[in-house]
């Protein structure tokens, strides 16, 4: 049995335990070549495809090349139509904005703030998140500002730097993940607003270390390797009729510098 991961890394140890091999493919953020991955894979004849799309309509498009060859398709982080999908290990994205969101409310605790967001590229996963977070955010926190860093850290450091430049009055700023986070913290003390208190995304362990020493205020963790040894062991066991969720849910939970310490690893060494 071959199975196919797009973008974000799966548990080998979860396929080889299961008598399958995994092949990967990584389309960089890219829609455009999120499709010639998929039909490359098609190609190789692989039983099932484990997918992270880019955005909606790439997917859209993935799930009919795959009809098309008789290839089932296993989704992460995202789902759509169950009927049209093997199954799926879903992060409520919308949830782990709300979390990021009820700490600056918390914090804040009735003050008028403001609040900047540097989001990822425009699609469904950063859409999500943002959404999440923005609508969760009480009335005196206003959103002055809100660019997308495109998952790049390059891009986040400029977005940040300009609003901070626009801005001088920033109190918080979310960030669609700790990569460009750590871009967005550089620049905002940069600019002398070291006051800016930054919510983020995912627990890697740099993320960790950063809540202990005060650059970051609060993370919400997602593993990845949660994520893709659910997404790799659910796929083979409904390719093979065995019990498992056809939705299932990769824990979220908010770490800020008092738990860092029992957050879950992100992505452990053998993954």
């Amino acid at each position: 049995m071959r199975l196919y991961r797009l973008r974000r890394r799966a548990t080998a140890g979860a396929a080889k335990n299961n008598f399958a091999r995994l092949v990967t493919a990584n389309s960089k953020q890219d829609a455009s070549t999120e499709p010639a991955n998929i039909q490359d894979m098609i190609a190789r004849e692989v039983d099932a495809i484990i997918l992270q799309t880019v955005d909606t309509d790439a997917l859209k498009r993935d799930l009919e090349k795959a009809a098309e060859a008789d290839i089932p398709v296993f989704l992460t982080s995202v789902s759509t139509d169950p009927d049209s999908i093997l199954g799926a290990v879903v992060v409520d994205l919308e949830a782990v904005g709300r979390l990021d969101a009820q700490w600056v409310a918390d914090d804040a605790g009735g003050r008028d703030v403001q609040v900047a967001v540097v989001a990822g590229a425009p699609g469904a996963a950063s859409d999500l998140l943002t959404d999440g977070f923005t609508k969760a955010l009480p009335a005196n926190a206003e959103v002055v500002a809100e660019q997308p860093g495109m998952f790049d850290a390059d891009k986040a450091e400029e977005v940040a730097a300009g609003m901070a430049r626009a801005h001088p009055g920033l109190d918080y700023a979310f960030v669609a993940n700790e990569q460009m986070a750590f871009a967005a913290r550089k620049a905002f003390d940069a600019a002398d607003a070291d006051q800016v208190r930054m919510v983020t995304v995912n627990g890697t362990d740099e993320a960790l270390a950063a809540l202990k020493d005060g650059r970051f205020s609060a993370t919400v963790s997602n593993s990845a390797g949660n994520t893709g040894e659910l997404a790799v062991r659910n796929t083979i066991a409904l390719l093979r009729d065995r019990t498992a969720k056809k939705i299932d849910h990769t824990p979220i939970r908010l770490v800020t510098k008092g738990n860092a310490a029992t957050a879950p690893l992100y992505c452990p060494v053998d993954y």
